[in-house]
């Protein structure tokens, strides 16, 4: 569970909750035909946008924001000096049965195909190319949240100009006055609301939870090389530290 996202969401449409409670009551915040056409217009407009089936998938990517566990780059340097130390004892085949505990599947990957005998050069293409769809596959989520936070604030445009259509339509009935203004202003509420507080920054969440895991990756394709050239386990390390900034490498052999 990512604390940051929960407790910024949280924050967020509290201190907005507290201030209307404050400034006369949630009540008259809440009009079913604003959010309709808020809601229901963007997520139409998203479907005309993108194929159904991404559009489905998004709230799979949400999962991403809220759950997403990236490995640590300092467990990832702890674990390959430990391969590359038993690889240069006792081979590179023993490794089969450490690779059993690894949980990460393009790690498992990356070190099978090390076992297997493959040239660096095409292991490194192997797991290039997969970080190259993963990249676009993130890219893709967020892209569809960053179109839904421009689509929520123009759908609260078209809202408010048929609340304002409505409104001058009735102007010899001051009792439709208010519900046709509610619908105008509302509309504009939630579409900024839900843009500004929700779809924008999920978008950037994404995009920094790709970089990061993108970095890992990385990460792993030069250990994997370095176990598949046999290279000394400090030589390793230093070349696994130089993907992290000057804070936060810890060496390992003193």
């Amino acid at each position: 569970m990512d604390i940051a996202t929960v407790f910024g969401i949280i924050s967020a449409f509290g201190l907005v909750i507290i201030a209307i409670v404050m400034g006369g009551g949630i009540n008259l915040f809440i009009n079913a035909p604003a959010l309709m056409i808020v809601v229901g217009g963007t997520m139409g407009a998203t479907m005309v946008n993108y194929p159904l089936k991404e559009v489905l998938g998004v709230f799979q990517v949400v999962q991403n924001v809220f759950f997403k566990k990236v490995l640590s780059a300092k467990d990832i340097i702890k674990q390959f000096i430990r391969f590359s130390s038993r690889a240069r004892r006792e081979g590179i085949l023993s490794l089969e049965s450490e690779i059993k505990d690894v949980a990460d599947k393009f790690l498992k990957k990356g070190i099978q195909l090390s076992i297997d005998g493959m040239e660096p050069q095409a292991i490194r293409e192997i797991l290039e190319t997969e970080i190259t769809f993963i990249r676009d596959r993130h890219r893709l989520g967020a892209e569809i949240f960053t179109t839904m936070g421009t689509f929520f604030p123009a759908l609260g445009m078209v809202g408010t100009l048929i609340g304002l259509v409505q409104m001058l339509q009735s102007m010899n009935d001051p009792s439709t006055i208010g519900p046709a203004m509610a619908v105008a202003l509302l509309t504009t509420f939630y579409g900024s609301v839900l843009a500004n507080i929700m779809c924008l920054p999920m978008a950037g969440k994404l995009r920094a939870r790709s970089s990061e895991e993108v970095l890992i990756k990385e990460m792993v394709i030069e250990g994997v090389i370095c176990l598949s050239n046999g290279e000394n386990p400090r030589i390793l390390e230093q070349k696994l530290q130089a993907f992290l900034p000057p804070s936060q490498r810890e060496e390992q052999f003193k």
